[in-house]
């Protein structure tokens, strides 16, 4: 079975590349041709490439960058962990309490547990023991029932009961009693305060950010890769560090799915790849540190951090872009990402409950912009290119498609469609400089060599077949984007949760 497997998974490897080559030396001859036709010269080279996104790009060439400043600090801590250390006589290992105070009676209690050891981290600062690192974990739910209990199973595969807080936010299912269940920390609220007002509430409840030296904050429907904690820690031992980000994977479970369910659950593992292997791992090099989310689902933040932090403001829908734009802008230290904080997470399972997630989602990116406002620094300034070409693209992205629509329209629709006022005019206007095959091959091709990209790296033939449908989804996030954005500055948001489709874990 093994074998077969691996056979498989290399022939679907081979055929996904050789359609992504061949697709793109078509499109790249295509649009070559276009470009000198239209007399775009050297700059119609330039347009060619930010078909793939410019932040892309760009971020992963900075990507690259990082990824060799790593290996060179990761060789140079392997050399001189090598080198023969002189014996120090009267000298040992100094732990140091601080801050011990409410919930020292537990066995993790008692404070931020920071140990000295000789020596200095790569950031040339003294950090503590990664073991000896203390989190707590926060699952905040409402009406989570058909999950809960896979989240706290994957925490407590990690944590010892204790270490584990479910706060569930006026929850009219069976969410507390489940919880209640496994012996872990149960807090029930009796009025509904959203997301942001349950973490609040239960970090207060247990003055979690004095008794732990960071906070997990966990999704119900997430659970944690077994090198998770490793994974914090590590991240959490450089004293600059404020934010571990979660390194979010698309759960697959294709037979517990629709069609639909598969496409957007297909949809979102290439975003999820692309978002965080190309843009957020240069952003999170410690010489950049500009990523502007640290996503809700399963990411950690230092207690000395979240103490500073106003986690639940007026008028927000979601909480994750709030609190990574308090670590930037009250500069509380760097937000740290790499591939060993794996965490999966259940995508939606219908194109209604998609919607609604990604509303959620892009009203709480505009909004938490409209509260912090513009403040001079980095990370404003790589957050500009980022907005500038998500409205610019996601502008172009809908008008290629009306476009192409009326096109379409015109060409299949006959003389019924062209006796229309004006039609027959702008028909004409648009082909001459926009044919059909010019906007079908611009919208389709470059999107669809980066899902055969996918489909190789993956090993999911599958999604060869989802990504033909994979251009609506990506009209929709354009719509959403531009649609969300007069309603940031209009919509005054409680936070509330709303329940989507789950299937039990």
């Amino acid at each position: 079975m093994r074998t077969a497997r691996f056979i498989g998974g290399v022939l679907t490897g081979l055929i996904a590349f050789m359609v992504a080559i061949a697709l793109f030396v078509y499109w790249f001859d295509f649009a070559t041709d276009m470009a000198a036709a239209a007399g775009l010269g050297a700059f119609g080279y330039v347009f060619l490439w930010l078909a793939f996104g410019a932040n892309l790009l760009l971020w992963t060439v900075i990507g690259g960058l990082r990824l060799g400043d790593d290996s060179v600090r990761s060789l140079v801590r392997r050399r001189a962990l090598q080198r023969p250390r002189p014996a120090v006589v009267g000298r040992h290992r100094e732990r140091v309490l601080v801050g011990a105070g409410a919930g020292g009676d537990t066995p993790t209690g008692g404070g931020d547990v920071l140990e000295r050891v000789e020596g200095v981290d790569e950031g040339g600062a003294e950090g503590p023991d990664p073991s000896d690192i203390t989190l707590a974990v926060i699952i905040p739910a409402h009406n989570e029932e058909q999950v809960i209990a896979g989240a706290i199973s994957s925490s407590l595969s990690l944590f010892n009961h204790w270490d584990i807080y479910v706060v569930s936010d006026s929850s009219a299912d069976s969410t507390a009693e489940i919880a209640a269940k496994t012996g872990i920390n149960v807090l029930e609220l009796l009025t509904n305060r959203g997301k942001a007002g349950a973490i609040e509430a239960v970090i207060e409840e247990f003055s979690l950010t004095e008794n732990y030296d960071g906070v997990l904050i966990l999704d119900a429907d997430t659970e944690l890769h077994p090198g998770y904690v490793e994974g914090a820690r590590r991240q959490l031992a450089d004293p600059d560090v404020a934010a571990v980000s979660g390194f979010v994977v698309s759960e697959w479970k294709p037979d517990e799915r629709s069609f639909v369910g598969r496409m957007i659950s297909a949809y979102r593992d290439r975003l999820y790849f692309m978002l965080q292997y190309l843009l957020r791992f240069g952003q999170t090099w410690r010489r950049t540190n500009v990523s502007f989310i640290v996503p809700g689902f399963a990411s950690v933040y230092r207690s000395s951090a979240l103490r500073e932090m106003d986690i639940n403001p007026g008028g927000l829908v979601i909480e994750d872009f709030n609190m990574t734009f308090e670590v930037h802008h009250k500069r509380l230290g760097r937000v740290s990402m790499n591939a060993d904080t794996k965490a999966y997470s259940q995508d939606p399972f219908t194109l209604k409950d998609y919607y609604k997630q990604v509303s959620r989602w892009t009203l709480g990116f505009w909004q938490t912009i409209r509260r912090h406002r513009v403040w001079p620094s980095s990370f404003w300034a790589a957050l500009s290119l980022y907005i500038l070409e998500v409205v610019v693209v996601s502008f172009v992205l809908l008008l290629m498609a009306l476009l192409g629509l009326f096109v379409a329209l015109g060409t299949y629709g006959g003389d019924t469609v062209m006796a229309l006022p004006f039609y027959e005019e702008g028909f004409t206007a648009v082909t001459a400089f926009l044919p059909l095959s010019v906007i079908a091959i611009g919208l389709f091709v470059p999107d669809y060599i980066l899902t055969c990209l996918m489909a190789m790296i993956r090993g999911r033939p599958s999604y060869l077949l989802y990504g033909l449908f994979f251009l609506p989804i990506r009209l929709l996030d354009a719509f959403l984007a531009l649609r969300m954005i007069p309603r940031a500055w209009t919509t005054t948001s409680d936070g509330r949760w709303s329940s989507p489709v789950r299937a039990r874990s």
